[in-house]
């Protein structure tokens, strides 16, 4: 069978001392940390779109990567991404793939023809997990790169486009099915308006909404068991995307009553853009249930847009992995690469070393997390802070059993609030910079 990364052996752990670029310096799959191995608490996956399907053009240059699986018919070059994809898989030890529906096979003149050039490319797929054990995170479809969708996909004016963003939704949730996908994820890539003199807002949130309660009823209907999420993202394309950030998306899912149906994949790249780090849009999700899925990256904070650079943050991997933890860690979700090497890194070497950086990144935040949890203080430094609350009054208002006159009472006999105590920030952020070693 043809080689894509000919010259790549598969990728193993070395350690700290290592000097080989390829290898893992900090990612040992099988070692545990908290009583299990690191490939089940990051489960890495690879993002089909950025990693097989990106060309490194941008809005000033043409193509400039090198993709020895491209062909000149785009079905050959659909089954060489199968290819390339798996043994990409391989020899990084990634356990995942994620995939939009238009990443694995090529759009026909008609929907009719799409979806047959789908239906011919996804026993390839099966095959090729069954072969390799890889699997796939979640899956999704594209409703956002066709010019069809301009006015958005679920929010569009057009009635016919919400129509064929529906029929797309439920080809790509049975691919997910059968490829065994154990999520699904909605990314309104151009859910939202330019101007709002053009926009009726109430009105496509409800559409919104209606194409999400669809989703749920087709779900139940082909028995895909498999986890919803929404990925927010603030802007770009759009100037406002109606899932700004892990707030947004929560007040959608409790206004439209769908948020036991969903929880969210939360990008960093988006949480940035946002205003609002990875740590605090996990934080939000866990707090209120819909903590899910990650697609780990960065941005650059010198530019105002999606630059999606792999992770190499250590301590935005650290804050991360400490909310993971906390949350309990991902069940059907993961940490996918959801990033691009740069422009002038357009050799397939450059994607390798590239996912070894980020892999270890994550692997070395996670036992950076592991560790100042196993050290406690920490989690005994908030405990104490909300000492109050765990008896007397503290108690009595968590508990729902005062009000304000009994708050008014208890006040009037004590005459003064008692005094606070330092929040003691730059002692833990001190306590975090010990374990950097």
């Amino acid at each position: 069978m043809v080689e894509f990364f000919k010259n790549v052996p598969k990728i193993s752990y070395e350690g700290p001392d290592s000097d080989n670029p390829l290898a893992f310096k900090h990612y040992d799959a099988d070692a545990v940390i908290e009583g299990r191995p690191m490939r089940e608490h990051l489960r890495f996956s690879v993002a089909y779109w950025h990693a097989f399907c990106g060309t490194g053009a941008d809005p000033f240059g043409e193509a400039a990567r090198q993709l020895p699986w491209q062909a000149g018919d785009p079905m050959e070059t659909a089954r060489n991404k199968v290819v390339a994809c798996f043994e990409f898989c391989e020899k990084l030890g990634l356990d995942f793939y994620c995939a939009h529906d238009n990443d694995l096979a090529p759009e026909g003149a008609t929907l009719a023809e799409s979806w047959r050039n789908l239906d011919a490319i996804v026993p390839r797929l099966k095959e090729a997990q069954q072969h390799t054990g890889v699997r796939l995170l979640w899956g999704t479809a594209n409703c956002f790169s066709h010019p069809r969708f301009m006015h958005g996909a679920g929010t569009s004016c057009n009635a016919d486009v919400f129509a064929y963003a529906a029929a797309k939704i439920a080809k790509a949730m049975e691919i997910t099915r059968e490829l065994g996908g154990q999520g699904y994820v909605f990314w309104g890539g151009r859910e939202g308006y330019k101007s709002l003199l053009n926009t009726d807002m109430r009105r496509e949130l409800d559409h919104l909404a209606r194409l999400m309660h669809m989703a749920v009823d087709y779900k139940e209907k082909i028995g895909f068991q498999g986890q919803f999420f929404i990925e927010p993202k603030p802007k770009e394309p759009t100037k406002h995307q109606y899932d700004s950030d892990a707030a947004a998306c929560h007040a959608f899912l409790l206004r439209h009553g769908l948020v036991d149906h969903f929880k969210l994949n939360i990008e960093a790249n988006h949480a940035t853009l946002a205003g609002h780090t990875l740590h605090h849009e996990l934080e939000y999700a866990a707090a209120n249930g819909l903590f899910g899925s990650i697609d780990a990256n960065r941005g650059d904070l010198l530019l105002g847009w999606d630059t999606d650079q792999f992770p190499l943050d250590l301590y935005d991997a650290t804050f991360a992995m400490l909310a993971v933890l906390r949350a309990g860690g991902f069940t059907a979700g993961g940490l996918n690469f959801d990033a691009h090497v740069h422009r002038e890194s357009f050799e397939p070497i450059d994607l390798v070393y590239a996912h070894i950086g980020a892999m270890d990144a994550m692997a070395r935040g996670l036992k950076i997390a592991a560790a100042i949890r196993a050290d406690g203080r920490l989690d005994d430094f908030l405990e104490n802070r909300y000492a109050s609350w765990n008896s007397g009054i503290g108690a009595r208002i968590e508990a729902g059993d005062v009000g304000f006159d009994e708050l008014k009472n208890y006040m009037l006999e004590r005459g003064e609030a008692a005094p606070n105590e330092s929040g003691r920030v730059e002692m833990l952020e001190n306590l975090v910079n010990q374990y950097f070693r």
